[in-house]
């Protein structure tokens, strides 16, 4: 199957609060080197302020990738499907710390993560508010079953790659726009991401 869907019966759902406005973030310049804090609301102002922050693709044994959709409650980009799960390391947390927190806060999941690659971009999404990140994008796999966070994430699905790619040259418009530059830079340099685990290869 090219897309399953998680439905509520199937899905295990919990509701707590692990997103605060007021949460500082790490600001960095073009070369990642922290330049000082700030909350979580002022950083994602008008155009942004660079700050550091992460991606996270989780892959089952099958090759699909475990997609999110966005809560509707969602600041930026609300209702759009994404990658697994994407925050930001807070002050005084490390990237590794921060990403385990996080794919826990969001999907009660562990994970064993290769990092991939970095970049910075910046989206505007209304003229309040954007983000204007350095983004550390990591990979994994596991087969775990999600325990997906009500008020962060709307709806879960697991989808193979070649249809994943199909749907975005299609319909673009329904995911983030951090994802879809994710996506093409993982498929176009980080083959090694969509092989078969060594197990199943052999």
């Amino acid at each position: 199957m090219a897309s399953r869907e998680l439905d509520d019966n199937e899905g295990v759902w919990s509701k707590n609060v692990v997103s605060f406005q007021d949460e500082p973030l790490v600001l960095v310049d073009e070369h990642d080197r922290e330049t000082g804090f700030l909350d979580k609301a002022s950083a994602h102002h008008g155009q942004g302020i660079l700050h550091r922050a992460f991606s996270l693709f989780v892959f089952n044994t099958n090759g699909e990738l475990l997609l999110q959709q966005r809560a509707e409650g969602k600041r930026l980009w609300p209702g759009y499907w994404s990658n697994t799960c994407c925050s930001h390391p807070r002050r005084g947390e490390t990237m590794e710390t921060a990403i385990h927190r996080r794919l826990v806060e969001e999907l009660g999941m562990q994970c064993e993560f290769q990092f991939q690659f970095k970049f910075q971009y910046q989206a505007q999404f209304d003229a309040e508010g954007a983000e204007h990140e350095l983004c550390w994008v990591y990979a994994g796999r596991t087969d775990a079953s999600p325990v997906a966070n009500m008020l962060e994430i709307a709806a879960l699905r697991y989808i193979a790659p070649d249809a994943l790619d199909r749907e975005i040259a299609a319909h673009p418009e329904r995911f983030t726009p951090w994802f879809r530059i994710e996506w093409d830079r993982l498929r176009r340099e980080h083959a090694h991401v969509f092989a078969p685990p060594a197990s199943l290869a052999s």
